[in-house]
Formats: C-alpha cells, sequence, structure tokens
C-alpha cells in the first residue's frame, strides 16, 4: 500500500499568533474554505481537516454550508444503487 504524500504549509509564527488558533484549527478552517469554494471534495476536505465525514459534515450543517450535491451525483447514486441491487 503506498503510503499518501504529503507536504507543508507554512504559516508565519505572527500570523498564526494575530489568529489565535491552533495548526489543527487553521487546517479545520482552510478545509471549510476549500470545500465550500467547491475546490475540494466532501473525502477530500474532511480528510486535510484529520474529522470523519460525521464530524465534517456536523461542522458544516453547523455554519449553515451546505453539501455540494447536484442532481447529476444524486443520479450517479441511483445508478450505483440500481446496479448493485439495492433499488
Amino acid at each position: 500500500m503506498m503510503t499518501p504524500r504529503t507536504g507543508a504549509i507554512r504559516v508565519p509564527f505572527d500570523i498564526r499568533s494575530a489568529t489565535k488558533m491552533s495548526e489543527d484549527e487553521l487546517r479545520t478552517e482552510l478545509a471549510v474554505h476549500l470545500y465550500q469554494r467547491r475546490k475540494l471534495s466532501l473525502g477530500k476536505a474532511r480528510e486535510l481537516a484529520g474529522l470523519t465525514v460525521w464530524q465534517f459534515t456536523q461542522l458544516l450543517g453547523s455554519r449553515g454550508i451546505t453539501l455540494n450535491y447536484d442532481v447529476e451525483q444524486f443520479e450517479e447514486d441511483l445508478a450505483t444503487l440500481r446496479r448493485l441491487g439495492r433499488l
């Protein structure tokens, strides 16, 4: 199994100090922002935030951010369920 490649995002200490946020909090804020702008999928955003899908969707809901789920994705999910014999 391949280990995912990681890279560091460097945030100057004075910036982090000004936000009064931990690295984890900054990572979560970045994940939420990128998800909201549709730059990251739910799975990748929750991975960046270090949260489970449930935790991340709860966080989004608490901020009034709707899930990025459109008609095309719904139709793909329906087709998958039909193919699996679940519908």
